[in-house]
């Protein structure tokens, strides 16, 4: 498991655990992630919110992914083309569009994440993993 010099994942991904599109885009970083540096917690979870806080974002709504690279974070859009850029090829082109302003960009996050129970659904309980991805997934408490 890739891990920085501290000991801690190089980047985790918070997720909106119940969310259909945001356990899509959890699937589809595995996928694209074969060196396993990629770990995942749901934004529900007790240990969610105790790195948060460790990160200074005391609460993050459950309407953004959150990224953790390094022990920095980020969130929206800028949180979605860092870990593009993470992904193996031809993923990180889409990095490109950092050079947008972060004010449209997350704009057009808002507008798909206020959207997106209703476009992709929701269960009712967070994801559970299956056990080939459940090493991917830090433990919750």
């Amino acid at each position: 498991m890739p891990h920085t010099s501290t000991g801690e994942p190089e980047y985790i991904v918070l997720f909106d655990g119940v969310c259909h599109l945001c356990q899509g885009a959890v699937k589809f970083i595995i996928q694209r992630d074969p060196k396993k540096r990629f770990f995942f917690i749901s934004l529900q979870s007790p240990a969610a919110f105790r790195l948060l806080r460790e990160v200074g974002l005391e609460e993050a709504p459950l309407e953004t992914m959150v990224l953790i690279e390094h022990g920095a974070y980020y969130t929206r859009s800028t949180a979605a083309l860092r870990i593009a850029r993470a992904l193996r090829f031809p993923w990180p082109l889409l990095y490109a569009f950092i050079l947008i302003p972060r004010v449209w960009r997350d704009a057009v996050y808002k507008i798909i994440a206020k959207r997106r129970y209703r476009w992709f659904g929701r269960d009712e309980v967070c994801m559970v993993p299956t056990v080939e991805l459940r090493d991917r997934f830090l433990p919750e408490e």
